[in-house]
């Protein structure tokens, strides 16, 4: 498995939004400034972030971006499941129902799922605000 630039680019957008929450809307071009991510990429993916309600948006004068909710209730898995589709290692097990016709008698579907689950229990637990304490996290997760 092999995170893109989008999902990784969002985590890091999610944080600095947590960092620097005041309750005021943040413009992209700061948070692209302090992440030294180019503004135009960063616009594609507060648009699916957007459209999935994890950002509230305003246009105009005083507009920007912020958290539709608090820090912790941003899990990353659920983050880089918006960004990157599934997190699944395998194609079969990309679905609600693994269709593959091999699944009744396929020796490695254990294996598969069992690498499907860790990969998704691991970032199902950990937050943007998790991320966002900075030096708690390391000590707290391993990495």
């Amino acid at each position: 498995m092999k995170i893109s630039t989008k999902g990784r680019y969002a985590i890091r957008l999610m944080i600095d939004l947590a960092e620097h929450n005041t309750g005021e809307f943040i413009t992209l071009m700061d948070i692209a400034e302090r992440q030294e991510i180019s503004e135009k990429y960063l616009e594609s993916i507060v648009s699916v972030l957007s459209k999935n309600n994890l950002l509230v948006s305003l246009r105009g004068k005083g507009g920007g971006y912020k958290l539709a909710r608090d820090p912790e209730d941003y899990t990353v898995g659920s983050i880089l499941r918006l960004t990157e589709g599934s997190l699944a290692p395998v194609s079969c097990l990309e679905g609600e129902v693994n269709s593959c016709e091999r699944a009744s008698y396929c020796r490695t579907l254990q294996m598969w799922e069992g690498l499907s689950k860790l990969v998704n229990d691991y970032f199902d637990g950990i937050t943007i605000a998790d991320l966002a304490k900075k030096d708690e996290y390391i000590d707290n997760y391993v990495i």
